[in-house]
């Protein structure tokens, strides 16, 4: 019963709050689920909450995303999400730089997430500082940040981060930007889940499906809920709020902790 008070619950408070940002809803699900369940299958339902609660999120705001940046920026992410993927099924296994503990849990630093945390960090900065708050990225480099957005993506999971640091920049209203997100987003789940899903449907009965729903319920309603919010915040404190979210989520990601 304990697994599924505290995964619903978690659930819709990371869907709600990561309705703005785009990203962070699976980094706080999966190691709720992986407290419960062995990792592969954690991986799953995560995957699984994550790509079902993207759709349910297109049908409150998904009218006003920017079909020119979904072209340029998705296509292209859709696509290296693939290649991505494909090459974490070859990397699987592969030696952290780093490993340490901290009250018996154990951390592990990687190449890619340093590299993933420091591209991160950087974009923060053009978020919160206020000179380059004002610096808005050329469409002309939108293909390249479907590129990174989409492998990333692919490779670690982490293509969320990565894909609104490019949007934010890109002079698009707060709901276009967010409705934006989520279609390239969903893209992006159905590129790397078409590589997974061999993998997911070996599981087969081990997944837990009245634990799904109630788990997809609860991030359906912090959806609802975030998009209700929406209405009373500006652009400005959008990019301010998501700006912190994107140096803290860097530095988190850097030391592996996610």
């Amino acid at each position: 019963m304990i697994e599924y008070i505290l995964i619903c619950l978690i659930a819709l408070l990371g869907s709600g709050l990561t309705f703005f940002s785009g990203f962070g809803l699976g980094t706080v699900l999966l190691p709720v689920f992986a407290y419960f369940f062995p990792v592969e299958l954690a991986v799953a339902l995560t995957a699984i909450v994550h790509f079902l609660t993207n759709l349910f999120k297109l049908t409150l705001i998904g009218k006003r995303a920017n079909k020119v940046i979904i072209l340029k920026f998705g296509i292209p992410a859709f696509l290296f999400a693939l290649l991505g993927a494909y090459i974490l099924t070859l990397l699987a296994g592969t030696d952290p730089i780093m490993t340490y503990s901290i009250n018996e849990n154990v951390f592990e630093i990687t190449p890619l997430k340093m590299i993933i945390a420091i591209l991160l960090a950087t974009f923060a900065l053009f978020d919160m500082v206020p000179y380059l708050t004002r610096i808005s990225i050329d469409k002309k480099f939108l293909p390249l940040g479907g590129v990174l957005s989409g492998f990333f993506g692919g490779l670690s999971g982490h293509q969320g981060a990565l894909r609104t640091a490019f949007l934010i920049k890109a002079n698009l209203g707060k709901e276009e930007f967010i409705a934006t997100g989520i279609i390239i987003a969903v893209l992006i789940d159905i590129s790397r889940l078409s590589i997974y899903a061999a993998d997911i449907l070996k599981l087969g009965d081990s997944i837990n499906y009245q634990l799904l729903f109630a788990a997809v319920l609860s991030a359906f309603t912090g959806a609802f809920i975030g998009n209700k919010v929406l209405k009373k915040i500006t652009i400005k404190t959008l990019q301010l709020v998501i700006g912190a979210m994107l140096l803290i989520f860097s530095i988190l990601l850097g030391l592996g902790i996610v």
